[in-house]
């Protein structure tokens, strides 16, 4: 055992001193990945800390509370817009008064002005939905010139009410009531006895008030409303009702972005940071939340950006939040380049086999740029490619500021390894050995894709 031991060694050092005095052909020490291509699973290729983590994004969630009788109708109501992501059936705008249906609905109760109301709570995507369209819902669903009452559902606990969150929403009720207001008129109602206020308080029902009608499809639902519409025009923002044709990206694989038709500060800066000098073949698509149609999308879309990677129309991989070059390149090299030589080589420091299909391919080729293969920056000119007899691509010098240099002394060698500065990919090596004392950057084929000039 102790000579089987000793003959081990022995291997083991003439190995690693083969590789620290290798001539230029096995320059590369780390071994070939033989495993083949296998269908995308992105999350699984993501660092679990990097896949689990919540990233900073800009919230689009908003909730209004409504009173516009009796609550169940109601909340089927907001529940049927597209962007509403939740109704909650509740009791809100009283004083003295214990939140609950049995107090409430006491006879004592129906004309006293501190009653509480019922209400819903509506919780929106406002980058998929407008409050003024909620508020056409609103106003639209029930009658809002009844005083403390709506058809035979009489009392203070039945009044028509808006209850907001912010001083921003304040102003936008007070808009759409004017509006209403006038086309009520123009059909000849009266005036709209709707209380607008900020929220104090919001207490949720009871649970057998929730989802009332859909666990009760016959139960109680009068329609009040007065029959008066709002205009179509006025049902969309301006942005959400520009024509989007997302038919290209019904095939192949597409990166779509979601952004704020308001500021938002995270989307800027992943246009600052990643997206402005992207110039990969994925192009990255940016679209609203409601400008999705035809896309199958698994992905909440209440918070922006939020980044979504589709192949043929559908989602693979998504994430809200701001993504880092980091994180974005490495989710992008797992999606193009899945369980591939060159996604080792890119992100787990491989090394591609000598003469391999790629090198071969690229040795040879016409006048033009080496690039990027994940971010599409240029990175190495035909013009200083040479034939270093080594089976790997190699150049006198690279693109001015395209790549970065890294100290590298694993297995024992002193190196130094080259990065694109764009998506910090491995690319490979520099070394002193070029022809007329110029450098030799050794470079992995499989990490780049050609672009003639």
């Amino acid at each position: 055992m102790k000579n089987i031991s000793f003959i081990t060694a022995i291997a083991l050092v003439s190995v690693l001193t083969f590789y620290a005095v290798a001539p230029k052909s096995t320059e590369y020490s780390a071994a070939r990945t033989t495993s083949a291509q296998t269908p995308n699973d992105i999350e699984a290729m993501m660092p679990k800390s990097q896949s689990t983590e919540k990233m900073p994004a800009t919230t689009h969630l908003e909730s209004i509370v409504l009173g516009a009788g009796c609550f169940w109708g109601a909340e089927k109501r907001y529940q049927a817009i597209p962007g509403v992501v939740d109704a909650i059936s509740g009791y809100a705008d009283g004083k003295n008064v214990s939140a609950t249906y049995r107090e409430i609905t006491k006879k004592k109760h129906k004309n006293n002005v501190n009653n509480h109301a019922e209400v819903v709570k509506v919780i929106f995507n406002s980058a998929k939905v407008s409050l003024e369209t909620i508020l056409h819902s609103y106003y639209e669903g029930h009658n809002p010139t009844q005083l403390n009452r709506q058809g035979n559902d009489v009392g203070t606990q039945y009044r028509s009410t808006i209850l907001t969150s912010n001083e921003q929403q304040n102003a936008i009720a007070l808009k759409i009531t004017a509006q209403y207001q006038t086309l009520l008129t123009d059909a000849g109602y009266g005036k709209i006895e709707t209380k607008i206020s900020s929220l104090t308080e919001f207490f949720e029902a009871e649970q057998y008030h929730q989802d009332y009608l859909a666990k009760n499809p016959r139960g109680y639902c009068p329609d009040h409303s007065t029959g008066v519409k709002f205009t179509a025009d006025t049902d969309e923002t301006k942005l959400a009702n520009k024509k989007i044709d997302n038919s290209p990206l019904l095939k192949g694989k597409h990166i779509v972005v979601i952004e704020s038709e308001n500021y938002c500060p995270y989307c800027e800066k992943f246009k600052k940071n990643v997206a402005n000098d992207y110039k990969g073949t994925i192009a990255i698509n940016f679209r609203l939340a409601s400008q999705l149609k035809g896309l199958t999308i698994k992905t909440e879309t209440w918070a922006t950006p939020t980044i979504l990677f589709i192949q043929d129309g559908k989602e693979v991989f998504g994430k809200q939040g701001y993504m880092s070059p980091e994180y974005f390149y490495k989710a992008l090299g797992a999606f193009k380049l899945g369980k591939s030589e060159a996604f080792n080589v890119a992100f787990d420091e491989g090394t591609d086999g000598r003469f391999c299909k790629e090198y071969e391919i690229f040795k040879n080729t016409p006048d033009g740029v080496f690039i990027d293969k994940l971010s599409g920056a240029p990175l190495f000119d035909t013009n200083d490619r040479f034939n270093s007899k080594s089976g790997w691509l190699s150049f006198t010098k690279a693109v001015d500021g395209s790549v970065i240099e890294k100290p590298d002394n694993r297995y024992g060698m002193v190196r130094t390894e080259i990065r694109s500065k764009t998506s910090g990919i491995h690319l490979g090596h520099v070394f002193p050995d070029g022809p007329n004392g110029q450098p030799r950057f050794c470079i992995n084929a499989t990490v780049l894709e050609f672009r003639a000039r």
